[in-house]
């Protein structure tokens, strides 16, 4: 069973770097009013996101239940495509 905490880490941090790629919904409005959605702002919080996944990835390998690791693979192939990485 996934771990609730774990699932909402991983949703926040892809959640962000969605948001700061345009993609429009409730975090959008408090990222455009805290100056994160100006346009090299944004490609630069969004690649910081896709560190930190890609970071608990590696940290977690092996500890992950197979929910959690499709999540947070599923995350981070998600924010390369757009990125282009």
């Amino acid at each position: 069973m996934p771990n609730p905490e774990f699932v909402g880490l991983v949703n926040s941090l892809q959640a962000t770097a969605e948001a700061a790629l345009g993609d429009l919904n409730a975090a959008t409005a408090s990222a455009a009013r805290d100056g994160l959605l100006e346009e090299g702002r944004a490609r630069q919080v969004a690649e910081r996101s896709l560190k930190l996944l890609t970071m608990l990835a590696e940290k977690t390998r092996g500890n992950l239940d197979f929910t959690e690791a499709e999540l947070l693979t599923d995350a981070i192939g998600s924010l390369r495509a757009r990125l282009g990485n």
